[in-house]
């Protein structure tokens, strides 16, 4: 289905050169003089570049048909990560190439939102935050607070990140998946 200019809004999925796009920002300008346009900028779903586009008043979009699943991560084998489709089910095997950096937050039965395009993955959303436990980092010594620093930590998936000097190994604390950073210690 063709989109007119004036169907381009924000969260709107798009096809353009070839791939699936979502709309994360738009301006309809008419000039006082020439015809009307919108400056988008768009999010791939496959790989997350940011690319900016005009389109012109006579141009026809492709309108892209982005499926949202919810899936469920059960495990890992080789570079296949598996995770169960909540709705049917299904086992559902994604490579860890197409899954990226995201990765190094996947803990068991966490839930994820996959976007699929004509049957085919594109990316995964992990939840904004999630509750690790600290597994390896220097232990806190009395006195250390909030604002003194950091420390690298490891936490129950793998990754390392930065946390407060306060915090020790067996910790319960907050990551913003997002930007990989420390939120807060959770009791």
């Amino acid at each position: 289905m063709s989109l007119s200019i004036n169907e381009i809004k924000v969260g709107v999925t798009v096809f353009v050169e070839n791939e699936a796009w979502l709309v994360v920002d738009s301006q309809h300008v008419k000039p006082g003089k020439g015809a009307a346009f919108v400056r988008a900028k768009l999010r791939n779903l496959k790989n997350n570049s940011i690319q900016e586009k005009t389109f012109r008043g006579d141009e026809k979009i492709e309108e892209a048909f982005v499926e949202e699943r919810k899936l469920q991560y059960q495990y890992s084998s080789g570079d296949l990560y598996h995770f169960m489709d909540s709705d049917n089910y299904e086992e559902v095997a994604i490579s860890k190439e197409n899954i990226g950096d995201k990765v190094k937050f996947l803990k068991d039965n966490l839930d994820v939102s996959a976007y699929f395009y004509k049957g085919d993955f594109l990316n995964i959303s992990l939840p904004n935050f999630i509750e690790v436990e600290i597994t390896h980092t220097e232990p806190g010594v009395k006195g250390d607070t909030a604002k003194s620093g950091t420390k690298p930590a490891e936490i129950e998936t793998g990754a390392t990140i930065q946390v407060p000097l306060f915090i020790n190994p067996g910790d319960k604390i907050k990551v913003d998946t997002r930007s990989a950073s420390y939120v807060e210690r959770v009791a």
